[in-house]
């Protein structure tokens, strides 16, 4: 209905994406970058506002691309999904907290792997060894992860069909009799390893270089891609601004794949 905007959706794909490669934190800053240097790719830029408002409403259309690239590469048939979750920080301030608009969904919660606390949302994460993102979700850092788990699955019913006898790795959060059933129920199998004081589960040992692999992700996705910085303040924003993210990590994975890289989840092909 209306006029056709004068940015196309790949063109707000493709501007994120550089976004997010590029490092740039600030929209208005990588917009007034984006003028100037990339005039002759994009001919017409929106103002900030405008651009937040594109990004924003594409959340739909940023996690259909995901699953798009994902499905484009080898290591979406990969048949070991690796699965954990790592904070997302909204807020520090009391105040910010108080009236920010995630207030409610947001909450205070405590990270062990990072002696921390913190007042925001988890991200959710099921990648492939490779690191390619087969799913992922934000919820109430409060929430069990093995709920979140289970909520994705049943969410996304392709992905049960598509990868019948599928093995998941995850770690100790994910103990759970009723989460082994579920899964047993729907042709999957967990690998996890088990509490101290219980007897050690079959090859669990061999779990820790694997378990390894999905934190070198998160600290790509924190790191190099500033997936803490996101800035944003209500639930749109928040889903757009880490979908943007999750998007330049599959694009990466996805470019390396096709052109024979010798390093799947590197970010040197598009830092220039």
């Amino acid at each position: 209905m209306g006029r056709p905007p004068r940015l196309t959706d790949a063109e707000l794909l493709t501007v994120a994406v550089m976004q997010a490669v590029l490092g740039f934190v600030s929209e208005a800053r990588w917009l007034r970058f984006a003028r100037r240097h990339l005039a002759a790719e994009f001919p017409y830029l929106p103002g900030q506002s405008g651009y937040n408002k594109r990004l924003r409403a594409a959340n739909t259309l940023i996690s259909r691309f995901i699953r798009t690239l994902a499905r484009d590469t080898d290591l979406w048939h990969d048949d070991v999904w690796i699965v954990d979750s790592t904070p997302v920080e909204c807020a520090r301030s009391r105040p910010t907290a108080k009236r920010s608009d995630l207030a409610g969904w947001a909450a205070y919660s405590y990270c062990p792997s990072h002696s921390r606390f913190f007042w925001g949302l988890r991200l959710h994460l099921i990648c492939t060894p490779g690191g390619l993102p087969i799913a992922w979700a934000l919820a109430n850092p409060k929430i069990d992860e093995r709920e979140v788990l289970t909520d994705m699955l049943l969410h996304d019913a392709d992905l049960l069909t598509s990868h019948p006898r599928q093995t998941v790795i995850g770690d100790k959060g994910y103990v759970s009799q009723h989460l082994d059933t579920f899964m047993a129920d729907h042709g999957l199998s967990v690998l996890r390893p088990s509490y101290r004081n219980r007897k050690p589960r079959p090859g669990e040992h061999l779990l820790k270089p694997i378990r390894q692999l999905i934190e070198s992700v998160n600290d790509t996705l924190k790191g190099q891609l500033d997936l803490e910085r996101h800035g944003a303040r209500t639930p749109a924003g928040v889903l757009a601004r880490i979908g943007q993210r999750i998007l330049a990590l599959t694009t990466a994975i996805w470019h390396n794949r096709t052109n024979n890289a010798p390093i799947t989840r590197s970010l040197i092909a598009y830092d220039h």
